[in-house]
């Protein structure tokens, strides 16, 4: 399919060319399932909220889950624009 695709590129045929890659598409690129994330048994997700924590205690919380959340790189801010930063 590739190869017949490619050859129909090089002759700037591109509606043949589209066809046969949306075709090959599924063969070479994985398709994303949808996922539902839930809480245990099924309910809701539970959150904590951690604004009015002390330094002391983020210190401690990020003694003990910092490996688990990857780099760490908390200094860097709020990039994503969810919340606000409060350091």
């Amino acid at each position: 399919m590739l190869t017949a695709m490619r050859e129909h590129a090089k002759q700037k045929d591109w509606d043949a060319a589209a066809s046969i890659a949306k075709d090959a598409a599924p063969y070479m690129h994985a398709k994303l399932a949808s996922v539902q994330h839930s809480g245990p048994k099924g309910g809701p997700i539970q959150t904590v909220d951690l604004t009015n924590v002390s330094d002391d205690q983020l210190a401690a919380l990020e003694a003990i889950f910092g490996p688990l959340a990857g780099s760490g790189d908390d200094d860097a801010g709020d990039p994503g624009g969810e919340g606000k930063e409060s350091r």
